[in-house]
């Protein structure tokens, strides 16, 4: 009898296992359960590494946000604060404390952000800074004694926050005073610039400059500090970084009310830590990241680009320069062809993750660590300051989204994403070596699916350039069957796909399609000619180099050439628009974000094209070269069935210049089409939208392909519904 039992027993045992290790494929709404890792933060020591957690809110509208760390040594993680709008976290240089960004409601909306602080000794974090306005960006002082921070309060701001001297109490009102009305804010803007909104972020507001102000740093709740505030004035205060001495803070300003009149410069001040005058130190042609002192602190590091000649890309590069009176930059990397300061482009980087990845000063002084851009990679690499000679610090098939070092810049905590990886913080012990995994934020969900690596595929254009692309092939994929494929196109147009986690791609995949996304010409990380070669041709020849990879696919015999759909957004909304102008070959088409009308676009985004960088002279000195560029003068060539995916906020690609001139021109004609607009959505709808409408964006993409290539009813498409 026992033996017959335990022969039952092990019969179960046996059948569960298929059962347990089977996986299922990836689907839309598994986004709500992401978890995404921003802003890596080391300990002076090196023990820990703070970060920001990032998760969906509960009901699905937004983002919390808290402070979590994780020990290099052992990997285990701890959550530091509780959220839900958390972020900035910066370590004091004796690692006694971690000073923080935080947002609390009033009134049931979220206030103005302020600083807090926690000891690492133990103890609840408390609140230390209550600026109307609020306070950001914090930065510690080399010596710990001072916290730097942003702020936007003008004068008028700060007068009405200061608490009023108790006077005597107001006689009775006379008739005529109570009379008088009661005074309200207009809220009709006047507007005098050409520039007057941003994507994202709304209106401009030139009246709230941002400053720069000090605090001396608390040890406890009962220690009482006062901010003061260092610079003031018209103009705003980027890139603020301590003096190695702590006696100044140099920042950029280029204090220019209208600058895109002018090709992008920078000027550099100082303005002493006690208080004073800012002091001009130099200006150069070009616009710059974030400044890193040198260890000697007689030098700055920092990405830009060369403002001459006018390009429509112009490969950023690292430069170092002395701080003194006029000195001038000094280019590291102009003989290295790769994006220095940049990175390839997913659909998964911590949305309200923040954080930044300025260079890195060895030591010594003698090198500096920057991430960049190769071939759809994104790696550090070490740069010699005498003669700018590369070394790789990483590699591999991989996107570095965001990194930093500790203070000896011997170690780095990375966060490193792949396309089966969202992005989980890494920690690397000296270049070369084989980075550590330190957290496992998405594994518990992720063992349950079955993701699938992308294929890498170098191909030939018509005019012999190389062009890189990757295929996303279903979970279970079969080389003598025939899939519908989709094409989908980057924006930017310069920006690259490559190594790193797109949850569109494997869902697509994973709904029975085959995904196709390419590297046309135009995109970065292939070097300066590559990215630069379609000034004045866009779109043009990136359109070839998107049909050679269709054509590709095409003779490798596993894709259906009746069931081909193409889809982009931002710049591959444009390139969508254009290649349904171009061809019939594609069944569906789904434009994201896309521009129309090139003359439109304009007049009528959240930044300027006065310098000819896209288009020599603007539309009405050159109308006939804004009209061939131009999808909607090709709109009588479209039969492809066309959906338009629209934010409604959306000020970089605004609708009435793309989206709503696609639709109506094709409602006019009766070629089947659908607009689908979200509200208050920006052009991050895909990145950082609110997660609902990032599945609904997903949801409705698909849809449609499942309807022109699947041949699925889609009533909801349908006009009498």
């Amino acid at each position: 009898m026992r033996s017959r039992l335990l022969l039952v027993l092990i019969t179960i045992t046996l059948c569960a296992v298929p059962a347990l290790a089977q996986k299922r494929n990836i689907t839309e709404k598994d986004l709500f359960n992401f978890v995404w890792a921003g802003d890596p933060q080391i300990s002076p020591d090196g023990s820990r590494v703070a970060f920001v957690r990032v998760t969906v809110s509960e009901k699905k509208d937004g983002y919390n946000t808290a402070i979590w760390s994780v020990s290099p040594a052992t990997g285990e993680s701890h959550q530091l604060t509780a959220g839900p709008r958390d972020s900035t976290p910066r370590w004091s240089p004796d690692g006694k404390f971690l000073v923080f960004v935080r947002v609390t409601e009033k009134d049931g909306r979220p206030d103005a952000p302020q600083l807090f602080m926690l000891p690492m000794s133990g103890g609840d974090s408390f609140q230390f800074t209550t600026l109307v306005r609020g306070a950001g960006g914090p930065q510690w002082s080399p010596d710990g004694k001072t916290i730097a921070f942003g702020n936007s309060a003008n004068a008028g701001d700060l007068a009405k926050a200061t608490p009023k001297t108790p006077a005597q109490p107001p006689a009775s009102p006379t008739p005529a005073d109570a009379k008088k009305p009661e005074e309200r804010e207009s809220d009709v803007r006047v507007i005098t610039r050409a520039v007057y909104r941003f994507n994202g972020a709304g209106y401009a507001d030139p009246k709230h400059p941002n400053h720069i102000w000090v605090v001396a740093a608390p040890k406890t709740s009962d220690e009482k500090v006062t901010p003061k505030q260092l610079t003031s004035g018209r103009y705003s205060e980027d890139g603020a970084t301590w003096a190695k001495d702590n006696s100044q803070m140099y920042f950029a300003s280029d204090r220019i009310d209208e600058p895109y009149y002018e090709l992008p410069s920078t000027t550099v001040y100082s303005v002493p830590a006690a208080g004073g005058q800012p002091v001009k130190l130099t200006s150069f042609d070009m616009d710059t990241g974030a400044f890193a002192v040198s260890p000697n602190g007689k030098q700055i590091a920092f990405y830009a680009s060369l403002s001459k000649p006018v390009q429509s890309y112009t490969e950023p590069d690292l430069f170092v320069m002395n701080l003194a009176p006029n000195a001038q930059p000094r280019n590291l990397t102009s003989d290295f062809d790769f994006d220095v300061g940049s990175g390839v482009g997913g659909d998964n980087t911590a949305p309200r993750g923040g954080g930044g990845n300025p260079p890195v000063w060895a030591a010594d002084g003698r090198s500096i660590v920057a991430v960049y851009a190769k071939e759809g990679k994104a790696n550090l690499g070490a740069f010699d300051v005498a003669s700018g000679k590369e070394t790789d610090v990483t590699s591999g098939n991989q996107a570095v989204v965001s990194f930093r070092a500790t203070p000896d810049a011997a170690k780095f905590a990375l966060i490193i994403s792949t396309p089966t990886r969202v992005g989980d913080i890494f920690w690397l012990d000296h270049a070369g070596a084989a980075p550590k995994q330190l957290t496992h934020l998405n594994d518990e969900l992720f063992s349950k699916l079955n993701l699938t690596e992308p294929e890498e595929i170098w191909y030939t254009s018509f005019d012999g350039k190389r062009i890189q692309t990757w295929v996303q092939k279903p979970p279970d994929f079969d080389a003598t069957k025939k899939y519908p494929l989709i094409l989908n196109i980057h924006g930017g147009p310069h920006a690259a796909y490559g190594f790193v986690f797109d949850h569109e791609f494997q869902w697509m995949a994973a709904k029975g399609y085959v995904v196709l996304y390419p590297n046309p010409r135009g995109s970065t990380s292939y070097g300066q000619e590559f990215g630069n070669i379609i000034q004045y041709h866009y779109p043009g020849d990136d359109y070839k180099d998107l049909m050679a990879g269709v054509d590709l696919l095409l003779k490798r015999g596993y894709i259906d050439e009746k069931k081909l759909g193409v889809t982009g957004g931002s710049g591959g909304g444009l390139l969508t628009n254009w290649t349904i102008g171009q061809t019939t070959r594609f069944a569906a088409a789904v434009s994201q974000r896309d521009i129309a009308n090139w003359a439109d676009f304009w007049y009528v985004a959240d930044f300027t094209l006065f310098q000819p960088t896209w288009f020599r002279k603007p539309p009405f000195e050159d109308p006939e070269d804004y009209k061939a560029r131009s999808p909607i003068t090709y709109i009588n060539n479209v039969k492809t069935p066309l959906m338009l995916i629209l934010g409604e906020a959306d000020y970089r690609t605004p609708p009435g210049a793309g989206g709503e001139e696609m639709f109506r021109a094709l409602k006019y004609r009766r070629v089947p089409t659908v607009m689908v607009r979200f509200p208050n959505e920006s052009h991050e709808l895909s990145r950082s939208g609110q997660p609902w409408h990032r599945i609904e964006r997903l949801q409705h993409i698909v849809g449609w392909f499942d309807k022109w290539l699947m041949g699925m009813p889609k009533p909801e498409y349908d006009v009498a519904q």
